[in-house]
């Protein structure tokens, strides 16, 4: 599975990173050392009143402590005397790590005893390299709310909706933007169903879209991808570097896109699996979108009553019908912009 590797490519990253920042921490050192060499004593003298000032907490000598303070505050002081006459800020020696709060180790430990938790930064970038994986960023180009063209859709109306295709998909289109507009206020989960090629995977990728442009995470997978992730996690997980980091990912993630639902080979792992992000997300608040070609009834026969009823009572139901949009983009001569 490519996305196997995924975790394992990101830390590799983040640990270039971070030796190429310490690399030139050490080499800015040298150099003002060689031109400013009493600041060469000073660092050292610190870093041995720091020690000292460890031992001296835990022997509880209040007044040895106090002079250890009393020195390290002066040492401190002339060390930033010594860098402004040179005219060089303090931050010059300090790392340049791309994240402050991890120091590019991609975790941040929040108390001495407590398990680390992962960082924005390495949320963020495993999406960006999940994105990469599956080609995304190159759909969300050309699939987005500025191509959305209303003209692909009929006008006639279909009996036994009471509606045409174009009335239905401006209702649906009208949802998706008020789902983006109201996106970390309103706490919001969307279904979209119907047949194949009539705009469904399209209006997700529209809102993916923007919401990614606004700074939020988002993690758009297909639910059988999704199900082999699932099952690697389960079965394989010798051979993956870091097997819980995806299904981390699809839980904790601003927005979860899940389309294609009701294509992937169900098994007793994988449909409790699926309730559980389902349902965790719900617990949450963690919006999620999800795309099938099944329709409610579809959904009640291949899927559980737990699950079925998490989609009933917390999403939105978006129904899509109409002509394959795909044929006619294909076949009609119509542009998408």
């Amino acid at each position: 599975m490519k996305y196997k590797n995924a975790y394992r490519e990101v830390m590799r990253e983040f640990e270039a990173s971070r030796t190429r920042a310490e690399e030139l921490q050490d080499a800015r050192r040298e150099e003002i050392y060689k031109k400013t060499p009493r600041l060469n004593i000073i660092d050292k003298k610190l870093g041995e009143l720091g020690l000292s000032l460890a031992r001296l907490a835990l022997s509880g000598d209040e007044n040895s402590a106090r002079e250890a303070r009393e020195k390290s505050d002066a040492l401190k002081n002339e060390r930033l005397s010594l860098l402004a006459k040179k005219g060089i800020s303090e931050n010059y020696l300090h790392p340049a790590y791309n994240c402050k709060n991890c120091a590019d180790t991609g975790y941040i430990t929040h108390s001495p005893g407590l398990p680390v938790t992962p960082c924005v930064c390495l949320k963020q970038r495993l999406i960006e390299e999940y994105y990469s994986l599956s080609n995304m960023r190159d759909v969300l180009r050309d699939e987005n709310f500025d191509t959305f063209d209303i003209r692909l859709f009929s006008t006639e109306i279909i009996e036994n909706e009471g509606l045409s295709p174009r009335t239905n998909i401006e209702a649906n289109y009208r949802y998706a933007i008020n789902f983006v507009q109201s996106f970390g206020n309103d706490f919001q989960n969307l279904l979209l169903y119907g047949e194949t090629g009539l705009g469904k995977t399209f209006l997700s990728h529209c809102i993916a879209k923007d919401l990614l442009d606004a700074g939020y995470t988002v993690l758009y997978l297909t639910v059988p991808r999704l199900c082999k992730v699932i099952e690697d996690s389960r079965f394989n997980r010798e051979s993956l570097a870091a097997p819980d980091e995806m299904l981390e990912t699809v839980d904790e993630t601003d927005l979860l896109v899940l389309d294609d639902l009701g294509a992937e080979v169900s098994t007793i792992v994988t449909s409790s699996a699926l309730f559980d992000i389902i349902n965790q997300r719900l617990l949450m608040r963690k919006p999620t979108v999800i795309s099938t070609n099944l329709s409610p009834n579809g959904l009640a026969s291949q899927y559980s009553e737990r699950i079925v009823s998490r989609f009933l009572g917390n999403y939105q139901m978006l129904k899509f019908f109409g002509e394959d949009i795909r044929v006619k983009k294909k076949y009609g001569g119509v542009r998408m912009y």
